[in-house]
């Protein structure tokens, strides 16, 4: 099998998709934009051979880079990088090289556009917030008499909490429209709840060999805004009805031979027309798995390997790994460098000692979203969890 995995340099623990598929027998072929001296050596062991471009963005070269290893290797199996950036780019290299395991090119609208999730959604039987394609003021003004302040305005096709805002009144509406980005941009019913994501892999018939809960801030959006402290954890179990929810969205939306991370919300509040507290409605579907180090935080929680499992299900189609029973919850909670907190780096490693399973300072580049300093700790339950996060993160007074 020629599996070509694109930029398994980034993030920095892609690496491990590819080490298990090498382990496997499988030829890794990676395209990526770090030249191979600056690999990192698990990278490069991961690896039977390596394609320097020096950009993933200009297409003429993954081509070129796709071609070489047609004709070195012959007929390409894969094409995936697991990452939300290249989807595109992934589907329309497997069109133009027909490789067929995996989103094509004509697949992608429901996949990228938040709007066009909808109907897929409505598909599974699973509320979403009412929305809105913002086009002109008065189409939003229009809207907003339907569903009221707040509302979210976000670009249709879009990463994370990048370009999103909250709207509270007239004259903030008034000053997106004046000031709004030239990309295409949604506007949704603001919902209050926290934010909850299924993530599975999931085999050649939608079918989920692999399933796991994380919760998130409500407000990423807030945290990069205004540099506020990151926590999220995964939990020992997926509830019933989330697990019901995500595996109707896997059928919905047609999902095969993926990792994949589908973000909800659990109502903290009754909401008519979408459900009452404690109920979950669909947020939207990132069919590439949760960023930063949750893929680690999973293993933690579950005393397992995602990165095997995700590879059982490229070579074999089903989960080869036994499931040892052994789940707990695992916990990230980060630090700023200018804030002044209670508790010393040395207090939380000595009152988590033991616990603590990574630890260390984050890249520049994933500080307004994960904070300078990170702890991430296996924990017993909610209770500890909460305290390790206010423990963690607990500021001193002015």
């Amino acid at each position: 099998m020629n599996f070509i995995f694109v930029s398994p340099q980034f993030p920095r623990v892609y690496w491990n998709f590819c080490d298990r598929l090498k382990n496997k027998g499988v030829n890794v072929l990676g395209i990526g934009d770090t030249p191979y001296d600056h690999l990192h050596h698990e990278v490069r062991e991961s690896l039977t051979e390596y394609y320097f471009v020096p950009s993933l963005a200009d297409y003429d070269q993954m081509l070129r880079a796709v071609a070489f290893f047609t004709f070195k290797y012959g007929r390409i199996d894969w094409i995936e990088s697991n990452n939300e950036y290249w989807l595109e780019s992934d589907a329309r290299l497997r069109t133009d090289f027909n490789i067929r395991t995996g989103w094509q090119s004509g697949d992608m609208d429901h996949i990228k556009n938040k709007s066009a999730m909808k109907p897929f959604y409505k598909k599974a039987g699973i509320p979403t917030a009412r929305l809105v394609k913002v086009t002109t003021l008065a189409t939003a003004e229009e809207f907003l008499a339907e569903v009221g302040y707040p509302v979210i305005v976000k670009p249709d096709t879009g990463v994370g909490a990048t370009d999103t805002y909250r709207i509270d009144n007239h004259d903030e509406l008034r000053h997106f429209y004046a000031s709004k980005p030239t990309v295409p941009y949604v506007m949704e019913e603001f919902v209050t709840g926290d934010i909850c994501s299924y993530d599975a892999i999931v085999d050649a018939d939608s079918n989920p060999i692999f399933e796991s809960m994380t919760v998130w801030p409500p407000s990423v959006m807030d945290i990069v805004l205004y540099q506020l402290d990151l926590s999220y954890y995964t939990t020992d179990r997926v509830p019933d009805a989330l697990q019901k929810a995500g595996r109707a969205t896997l059928k919905a939306f047609r999902v095969r031979s993926r990792f994949v991370h589908l973000e909800f919300f659990r109502l903290t509040q009754d909401k008519p027309g979408l459900g009452n507290v404690g109920d979950f409605v669909g947020l939207e579907v990132n069919m590439r798995p949760a960023g930063g180090y949750t893929t680690d935080m999973m293993n933690f929680a579950h005393s397992t390997d995602v990165y095997e499992i995700w590879a059982d299900m490229i070579t074999a189609n089903r989960r080869l790994l036994p499931d040892r029973n052994e789940h707990c919850y695992c916990a990230y909670a980060s630090r700023r460098d200018f804030h002044r907190y209670v508790h010393t780096h040395e207090e939380i490693l000595s009152r988590y000692a033991g616990k603590i399973v990574m630890c260390e300072r984050m890249p520049e580049m994933m500080s307004p979203q994960m904070g300078n300093q990170m702890y991430t700790a296996k924990l017993s339950g909610q209770d500890e969890t909460n305290e390790f996060i206010r423990f963690v993160q607990e500021q001193q007074s002015c």
